[in-house]
């Protein structure tokens, strides 16, 4: 259970947040002078203009860059070790993610991995197959400009990574590897299609959904937490609806980074072990799609539990239920929410999932899941199990 008078809070990101600010990146004393730029391997960010915008801000302050396209959906051990060999082939000293969460997250483990002497990742991973070696030389600094509102990863210091071979997806990070600056411009946000605005939105309001259950919560996260889910519920339908929106961008944005924080003070509960563990079979699925699927069952089981009542019905009030008094219709208003985004018809088997594979996945996710100890509820293999089994369909 929580001790909401207690908490330790480190996060040294200098946050550029609103429209434009990309704009104003070169103005600052950035680390570095040669920058290896991590894009998607999708060609939106080039033709976009994003990236020669960037180029040009690092340009400004000096500093010469590289690009490396190579980052999918889903961030692999493979793809950053790709990185890292090129930013050390290049002398790179600086690494700069522009792109949403994946992209983000490779980032920061292309500048932990680039500077240590292994050639493999996983010698600095844990998990089932990782060796979990401390880091023998300094990270490198990194920069975070972000083009979608999801994740939160501009103002965290972990990664999550998968490894194909295994079906491992796991928390990879150095505990102060932080950005040194964060560009939150929702003007770099308003051409992400609707069906992946619903993705990410739901991804950081699950963020401080599960930080506000979790046993780290305290008296700095909650108002972080609230607002996040009051901005998410408020503006995500419209940002969906038209994505030039810039209000409703710029408040996706504002929740974004706030979630941000709450994984900063909380991290996540089980609900994002168990999406990160349906990816690992998947890497294909979207996460922000995975922890749609899966969270009616998951908070069905924890409303179950009783532990938090008060909690639940708070999170209602804050996505628009002002009279909630049930810890149900939190419920209500997170169903409500997906119809109004057009994401309450997705499947799991619609993404190759079988009945027959839930018992090993449930068994992955305790393996991955590192005892569940941020859960007030008590999670078992059994547990996870009934809530892929709830969620199936």
């Amino acid at each position: 259970m929580m001790n909401v008078g207690e908490f330790e809070f480190f996060a040294p990101t200098h946050v550029l947040f609103g429209a434009g600010q990309l704009n104003h990146l070169h103005e600052h004393k950035l680390p570095g002078t040669k920058a290896l730029v991590v894009i998607a391997s999708d060609p939106f960010t080039k033709t976009l203009g994003h990236l020669d915008r960037v180029r040009n801000e690092l340009g400004l302050a000096g500093i010469d860059s590289v690009v490396f396209d190579g980052v999918e959906a889903n961030p692999t051990k493979d793809i950053v070790e790709a990185g890292a060999f090129m930013a050390r082939e290049n002398g790179c000293d600086v690494i700069v993610a522009l792109g949403g969460g994946s992209v983000m997250d490779s980032t920061k483990c292309i500048a932990l991995f680039a500077p240590q002497p292994s050639d493999d990742l996983w010698d600095y991973a844990g998990g089932i197959t990782g060796r979990n070696l401390p880091l023998v030389n300094p990270v490198l600094p990194w920069i975070a400009i972000t083009t979608t509102a999801g994740t939160g990863s501009e103002v965290d210091s972990g990664a999550i990574i998968s490894r194909l071979d295994t079906n491992e997806k796991i928390l990879i990070g150095a505990p102060d590897h932080f950005s040194a600056y964060a560009v939150v411009d929702p003007e770099l946000m308003l051409t992400v299609p609707p069906r992946l605005t619903a993705y990410q939105g739901f991804d950081a309001l699950f963020h401080s959904t599960e930080g506000y259950l979790g046993n780290g919560c305290c008296l700095m996260s909650e108002p972080l937490q609230l607002a996040a889910i009051e901005n998410v519920a408020a503006y995500l339908a419209r940002a969906v609806d038209d994505g030039s929106d810039l209000e409703a961008r710029t408040h996706l944005a504002f929740a974004n980074t706030m979630s941000g924080y709450s994984m900063d003070f909380t991290g996540c509960i089980a609900c994002h072990t168990l999406e990160h563990t349906m990816s690992a079979y998947c890497p294909k699925l979207p996460h922000g799609a995975g922890l749609i699927m899966i969270a009616e069952a998951f908070y069905e089981f924890y409303i179950g539990t009783h532990i938090y009542d008060e909690r639940f019905i708070r999170m209602a009030q804050a996505m628009g239920m002002a009279g909630a008094t049930r810890p149900e219709d939190f419920l209500t208003c997170l169903l409500a929410l997906e119809h109004a985004c057009g994401v309450d018809d997705l499947k799991m088997s619609d993404y190759g999932f079988t009945e027959e594979m839930l018992p090993e996945m449930a068994r992955n996710a305790m393996d991955t899941g590192n005892g569940f100890v941020l859960d007030a509820a008590e999670i078992t293999e059994e547990v996870c199990l009934s809530i892929y089994r709830r969620a199936f369909k």
